[in-house]
């Protein structure tokens, strides 16, 4: 019979995944080893494989968990439209402070989304590469939903990924604690979205 999971298993493995992405971070998924996580964690390495066998499974969790909280974001956010009755703009704006809000706390995965995908299995990556794709689809109703003119299916990609270029690289530069919060930057994307560079009514 299989031991049951501790009531801290999944606490324990999000703990593991924080520090996992760091290192990642820091040193490259390539470079960082399970040795260095285990003792960036302060467990053994015995210890670190009891939770996962391979540095792989280390990213694809990190990648699976990350992407559906991406998804979930995503659905809360429609929820909240409906349930407060947004209307399509503040709908979009909506998802934008939620996902630059996620983004102050996951700077470290965020990085390996964007850069250690490509170090999965074929499938591991493809379902994590869906799931980005289904993240860029639905911001691109949203944009479509509250700029029906502006947007055609000629345009809607490269306007999906101005935005998403506004927002996704913020880790390099945007720091908690700077001198402009994650927060401000959220309204300032909104005002550029409407407003362009104008002056401000």
């Amino acid at each position: 019979m299989a031991r049951p999971k501790s009531a801290t298993h999944d606490l324990k493995r999000e703990e593991i995944l924080d520090i996992a992405a760091q290192c990642f971070a820091d040193r490259s998924y390539p470079a960082a080893s399970m040795n260095e996580i285990a003792a960036a964690i302060g467990a053994s390495k015995a210890r670190l494989y009891h939770y996962y066998d391979s540095k792989e499974a280390i990213l694809f969790d990190l990648l699976d968990r990350y992407t559906q909280r991406l998804l979930a974001l995503i659905a809360e956010t429609e929820a909240t439209a409906q349930r407060r009755n947004l209307n399509e703009h503040a709908a979009l704006h909506e998802l934008i402070r939620r996902f630059l809000e996620e983004y102050e706390t996951s700077a470290t995965r965020h990085v390996a989304l964007l850069g250690d995908t490509k170090f999965l299995g074929e499938a591991q990556r493809a379902l994590i590469l869906n799931r980005q794709r289904d993240v860029v689809a639905a911001v691109t109703r949203f944009l479509c939903r509250a700029y029906p003119k502006r947007l055609t299916p000629q345009n809607q990609t490269a306007v999906t990924m101005m935005l998403f270029g506004m927002i996704n690289w913020t880790f390099t530069w945007l720091r908690p604690g700077g001198p402009m919060r994650y927060a401000d930057f959220a309204e300032e994307v909104i005002a550029m979205l409407e407003h362009g560079l104008a002056e401000r009514p």
